[in-house]
């Protein structure tokens, strides 16, 4: 066992912290629009949008438990997981950048083809380095507390790039895009920006962060013995489960919000609901707020330039409520109740929130922003709780084999983080399409569409979440087994023979 004290310092912390920040610029934009640059820029039909997702499931099913196994076995003087965190910092930009960009391609089969090819790279190299990235931090302590403290400055982070890309991102593409309206440049430049700082925040992960766990020091490399080990226990088997239906409705809501607001929401009450927190202008200003607002695209002029603003200001609200709710509330509710108590009842509150979308009418934008921050209030707590609870597994594993396989644990669960990501967005095509939905930029829809996408923003993903709820009631580690669990295990590592 390393000896190195498990205690961690703030900038430790808070480097690598930006790894998360750095892939949530990818994540959370594929989270949100993903499904909606596919039918409405690329022009796809929502069935062949999903389609393309569900095709990088499949290669990730071969993918992610290799990069686990890999990771788990690499040796270098910077340890097991941090080099791959540098090793696949600009490959991984690069190949977001492409994910969002046409070179010209007409014939909507090749498009097809090439957001295919295109999607299915990135999400490859999402797990070449999201993987180690999340595996490193359950090796940078054993403290129970530090670990929660680790995963809430690493989830503040996270939001912040939540913040940014939900709110800044249409605005942005507008901007960009300039007089001509060439959404294509607006997008390149837009995408561009994001993957440049978060190659930058990779590259301060790698210098920033230290591994303290190492396996134990008899372990031998047994990979038949690794997948049994997983596989057989019920700790991972209920986190897998949850993360699935977890990131399946985020990926689900997320992208229908944005249907929901172009489609759904009234653009005129809308406006008027901005003109409230000063985004309307009618004319040019010289002041300073209206400078810096104006430089992101914040500013509306009429109308029809509310819906950007109008989804970005949603977005942003509800990034700033969990911004809040995870420096408040998450810790100190873990350490008070437990992580498996706390999540069961925020995770279900977060479901009756999302569930009452359906009611307000499409004039009715005080209601929709009230839900939204009672549905990111709610949701908040779970959010850093998550990563640290799979990090008990990683110890659970290790306290009932005598093995440990961090990279494998956490290659499972980001499998399912991904498949969630990919079947939220698929299932969502596939309604868009059954319902009707006309895909292309400005189209008007049929009724039936506007009742899908209701629907899709509402009473389907609440379901997903409430069967994430009944998943953690099979989570057998309390507080009281991970305290018990971790005095065993420091004395165990300080034993010479283990």
């Amino acid at each position: 066992m390393n000896t190195l004290s498990q205690k961690v310092s703030l900038a430790e912390k808070i480097g690598y912290s930006l790894g998360d920040c750095s892939a949530n610029f990818v994540f959370q934009m594929m989270m949100i629009y993903q499904t909606k640059f596919y039918t409405d820029v690329f022009g796809l039909e929502g069935a062949i949008a999903g389609t393309v997702m569900l095709v990088a499931r499949i290669v990730d099913a071969f993918i992610d438990p290799t990069v686990g196994l890999l990771s788990d076995r690499t040796k270098s003087r910077w340890g097991k997981y941090r080099p791959w965190v540098l090793w696949t910092a600009l490959p991984f930009m690069v190949f977001y950048v492409l994910a969002f960009y046409n070179p010209g391609i007409e014939e909507k089969g090749m498009v097809a083809l090439y957001a295919t090819i295109s999607y299915t790279l990135l999400m490859t190299l999402y797990s070449f380095n999201n993987t180690p990235y999340a595996s490193l931090g359950g090796v940078m302590t054993s403290d129970i507390k530090e670990r929660t403290s680790i995963t809430s400055i690493r989830f503040i982070a996270a939001t912040v790039a939540q913040f940014i890309v939900q709110g800044l991102t249409l605005p942005l593409v507008s901007k960009f895009a300039g007089a001509s309206g060439d959404k294509n440049h607006g997008w390149l430049c837009t995408i561009s920006l994001f993957a440049a700082i978060g190659f930058v925040f990779l590259v301060i992960t790698f210098f920033s962060s230290r591994e303290r766990i190492t396996p134990p020091a008899t372990q031998k490399t047994d990979t038949k013995q690794d997948i049994k080990d997983i596989f057989k226990s019920i700790p991972w088997r209920a986190m897998f489960i949850l993360t699935l239906f977890i990131f399946t409705t985020l990926a689900m809501w997320g992208s229908a919000m944005n249907f929901y607001f172009e489609n759904y929401v009234d653009t005129g009450a809308l406006f008027v609901f901005l003109g409230k927190f000063g985004l309307v202008a009618t004319e040019p200003s010289s002041g300073i707020g209206y400078s810096i607002l104006n430089a992101f695209g914040l500013i509306v002029t009429s109308p029809e330039g509310a819906y950007e603003v109008g989804f970005g200001l949603f977005n942003m609200l509800g990034a700033l409520v969990q911004f809040v709710g995870v420096i408040v509330l998450s810790r100190y509710l873990a350490n008070r109740f437990g992580k498996k108590k706390v999540f069961i009842v925020c995770l279900a509150l977060t479901a009756l929130f999302t569930a009452m979308f359906y009611f307000p009418n499409e004039t009715d934008i005080e209601t929709m922003f009230l839900l939204n921050v009672l549905k990111s209030l709610a949701y908040a707590p779970t959010i850093p709780l998550l990563w640290a609870m799979i990090a008990d597994v990683a110890d659970y594993s290790e306290y009932v084999n005598y093995r440990r396989a961090t990279g494998f644990v956490f290659a499972g669960i980001v499998f399912a983080l991904k498949a969630g990501l990919g079947i939220g967005g698929a299932i969502l095509g596939f309604l868009l399409s059954g319902f009707g939905y006309v895909s292309g930029a400005g189209a008007e829809q049929p009724n039936s569409a506007i009742t899908g996408i209701m629907l899709s923003s509402s009473i389907i993903p609440a379901i997903c979440f409430f069967i994430g709820v009944i998943a953690l009631y099979y989570y057998p580690i309390t507080k009281e087994m991970n305290e018990k669990m971790q005095a065993e295990l420091s004395e165990r590592r300080k034993g010479s023979d283990y």
